[in-house]
């Protein structure tokens, strides 16, 4: 097997270009250890890691209790498919339906996997509890919304990029304006069977709907008898300073997804919470996964929402992420359209003649700060959970020269 460790930075690159697809413009870096907040390059560079794993690391890179649960369970039994029951499962379900007050849990794998699950869900329930006819089942969707890579899930993104030259695609879906609940009311037919939105769009660049959209997006659900449906993937877990970012209106959806910061980052987990209305009309042999639930993805993630909860990382989302934005807030660039956040889930907006963000990036990164650019004109800021407030002004100090000089002469 070949060993690169002792090759340098554009062998490395080299060889992943040679024979990796294609589907990835990282940034110019190669990470090889992690340890909090901070991330180290192959030449021991250190940086605060902006982006955790879009918001998979919410605990924090290589947490000691998440890894130390890894290793224990790994060495134990990490898998028995769900052939078998194994005494981890069990478990799980009660930790996560105490935390989040769900009643039933679907375990999978990615939060891809887990969104098809829910739409899975959602159309048999529309055709044996809603009574919908046959293969006339419809469930609304967002503009700009982000799920997910699977066929099902860019047939209804209206990301050219993500769609062009994958088709044809599943029929069943319609598109509203995110944040306009008329527009979903609207929609509505008795085919209705549900309602995919993210509490706050992630990938379209920390999109925050108006105050009381998602109650009024509560009321019309229920009033329609439609599913809704949270992806809480990335906004879920802490990140927004609730557990989940519907709390945020004091509502419950019917279904929530959820993934990413459900391990802390240490191995692909993910989950659909609902009831057993919901989720009871799945019967052996309808769906299933052979890695989901898995005795080491149980023990992982179970650690994972123990540390969550027990050492304040929800609480100090908030609190950081209050000390984070103010400090954006002060920044004075004309050519900035708009700095947003909520928690520790944050993006500065420039406009399109700034030039592309992804210099910004490249600026950051040279200043020990690792972010992503979205949308061509977008920086989104996610640091780990656990950043201090020493840590988040060290940020600051260097994330507000950039952002103040980016696109100007």
């Amino acid at each position: 097997m070949s060993n690169l460790q002792d090759r340098s930075h554009e062998q490395i690159l080299a060889v992943e270009n040679a024979f990796g697809a294609h589907t990835y413009k990282p940034l110019d870096v190669i990470l090889s250890r992690g340890a909090g907040v901070w991330v180290w390059d192959i030449d021991g560079r250190k940086y605060m890691d902006c982006l955790s794993a879009y918001s998979a690391v919410n605990q924090g890179h290589c947490h000691p209790r998440i890894h130390a649960a890894l290793v224990e369970q790994s060495g134990r039994l990490a898998l028995t498919s769900r052939a078998f029951h194994n005494d981890q499962l069990a478990a799980f379900y009660q930790d996560v339906c105490a935390l989040t007050n769900a009643h039933k849990v679907l375990p999978m794998n990615s939060g891809a996997e887990a969104v098809e699950s829910a739409l899975k869900t959602v159309r048999k329930w529309g055709y044996e509890v809603k009574g919908i006819p046959h293969d006339q089942a419809e469930i609304i969707v967002c503009e700009n919304n982000f799920h997910g890579r699977t066929i099902t899930i860019v047939g209804f993104s209206d990301d050219y990029n993500s769609r062009h030259n994958f088709g044809p695609f599943a029929p069943g879906f319609k598109t509203v304006p995110f944040g306009d609940a008329q527009a979903l009311e609207q929609a509505i037919t008795p085919n209705t069977a549900g309602f995919l939105v993210e509490p706050v769009q992630g990938e379209a660049g920390v999109i925050i709907p108006p105050d009381g959209y998602l109650a009024q997006v509560r009321e019309i659900c229920s009033r329609n008898n439609v599913v809704l449906i949270l992806d809480e993937i990335q906004t879920g877990l802490g990140r927004t300073g609730r557990l989940l970012a519907e709390e945020h209106e004091h509502i419950e959806a019917d279904i929530t997804v959820l993934g990413k910061a459900l391990s802390g980052g240490m191995y692909p987990v993910s989950a659909v919470l609902s009831n057993s209305e919901t989720l009871g009309v799945l019967q052996p042999g309808q769906h299933g996964s052979t890695f989901g639930g898995n005795p080491a993805a149980c023990a992982v993630a179970r650690m994972a929402l123990k540390v969550l909860v027990e050492e304040g990382m929800i609480e100090n989302a908030a609190q950081m992420g209050k000390r984070f934005m103010a400090g954006l807030k002060t920044i004075q660039n004309p050519r900035i359209k708009e700095i947003r956040g909520r928690g520790l889930m944050m993006a500065v907006e420039f406009y399109p003649e700034a030039g592309h963000a992804g210099t910004v990036c490249g600026a950051l990164k040279q200043q020990g700060i690792l972010a992503k650019e979205t949308h061509e004109s977008t920086v989104r800021l996610a640091p780990p959970l656990i950043i201090t407030r020493s840590e988040v002004d060290w940020a600051l100090d260097r994330i507000i020269p950039v952002l103040s000089s980016h696109g100007c002469a």
